[in-house]
């Protein structure tokens, strides 16, 4: 499989992926789990200000890719969401956002 921080989300339509598929994706992004049809994953930072900064770039990332997360935002914590309305479930696309969640992680603080 193409790595996934390296892939572009398209449009899509169709059936959700399935559960198996969806296991064999989860072991490629590391620290998220299934919750309720999406993947999550909570990300922990040191202020306010870091929390706000990987907002922000991820924001920027969910824009480029035309793929939006749900977000909970506290002071030192980002809860980040992701599943795929077009096919009522998760895609491909949310594991590609997750990827590009997780190398965010690196510029931030």
């Amino acid at each position: 499989m193409t790595h996934l921080l390296h892939q572009k989300c398209q449009a899509l339509t169709g059936a959700p992926m399935t559960e198996s598929v969806i296991r064999d994706h989860l072991a490629q992004v590391s620290g998220w789990h299934l919750d309720n049809g999406a993947i999550e994953k909570t990300f922990s930072f040191k202020n306010y200000h870091e929390t706000i900064a990987f907002v922000n770039a991820l924001a920027w990332v969910a824009h480029i890719e035309d793929h939006h997360p749900d977000l909970a935002v506290s002071y030192n914590r980002c809860v980040v969401r992701f599943n795929t309305h077009s096919v009522g479930g998760i895609s491909v696309n949310d594991f590609i956002c997750a990827a590009k969640a997780d190398a965010l992680v690196a510029f931030v603080g």
